[in-house]
């Protein structure tokens, strides 16, 4: 392992992280709008370690090869949102979450279980539990929803449990779902109890460990097929697509695609980003 030659230099944190991020699995277009995060974060990491400059770190990367864990724990930036694509809520709660619940009913089910993957403080998956309670739920008395949210980082889990949320998080729900959703806090906003029981969240790394349970619908936006590097992707994504149920539903983000690989998925209608798993 040789130190990136340019480090030192201005601007040098954008031609390091385009050096490291290949050997850590990450593919660097997906860290463009993000790498100002991860700089301030390995800029910290220097002031600790007492270290002049990138040049520095890239020579303790090689001295001290545990460091790669630590610097990879600097990549994982959660971007999150309540609602966030609301166009993939609203066809989840229309189309995708019906289809499911009819299917549960038929082979006699009582709940239907769900997984966000990479779930960072929680909103996506408080999200998908307001759209079952508010959409599905009614027609549906005698099904509940289950849903796991995992994710890396340990205190994005411990934020999401707390159910502690910024006003500005909160902007694309609707004002009615707000108000049944959360009570106000004097700085923040508080998930409501009956959004919380139904919900649990987990501790994982996605690339090494996934949950021992089959799932009608898993949701992997905006993570694997972001920042991962393709060969990366298509581990992950076989892995994650043998734990979901036939006939069940795929969620990735409104903006990517998947990689041209058989994974048995096929659209799911015309909804960008939804995709059913097939025999």
């Amino acid at each position: 392992m040789s130190p990136s030659p340019q480090a030192g230099r201005q601007g040098g944190c954008v031609e390091f992280l385009q050096w490291a991020l290949p050997k850590l699995g990450y593919q660097w277009t997906g860290f463009r709008r993000v790498h100002r995060q991860v700089c301030k974060r390995i800029g910290r990491r220097l002031r600790e370690l007492h270290l002049g400059d990138l040049t520095d770190y890239c020579r303790h990367l090689e001295a001290e090869p545990s460091e790669w864990r630590v610097l990879d724990g600097f990549c994982w930036i959660p971007i999150s949102r309540f609602g966030r694509d609301r166009e993939i809520f609203e066809c989840l709660g229309r189309e995708v979450l019906p289809h499911l619940a009819q299917a549960a009913v038929t082979r006699g089910a009582a709940s239907i279980e769900a997984w966000s993957v990479g779930c960072a403080r929680g909103e996506e998956v408080y999200t998908l539990n307001a759209v079952w309670r508010f959409m599905v739920a009614p027609a549906w008395p005698q099904l509940s929803i289950a849903i796991l949210g995992t994710d890396i980082d340990g205190e994005q889990l411990d934020r999401a449990q707390s159910g502690l949320f910024k006003g500005s998080s909160l902007a694309e729900l609707p004002p009615s779902w707000r108000e049944a959703m959360f009570a106000r806090t004097d700085v923040e906003y508080r998930i409501r109890p009956a959004f919380c029981s139904n919900v649990r969240f987990q501790q994982q790394d996605i690339r090494e460990v996934e949950p021992p349970t089959t799932f009608e619908l898993i949701l992997c936006r905006n993570l694997v097929l972001t920042y991962f590097e393709q060969d990366l992707q298509c581990q992950t994504l076989k892995r994650l697509v043998s734990h979901l149920r036939q006939d069940g539903a795929f969620v990735i983000g409104a903006r990517e695609a998947l990689p041209p690989i058989e994974l048995g998925l096929v659209p799911w209608g015309t909804a960008q980003g939804i995709y059913r798993r097939v025999a």
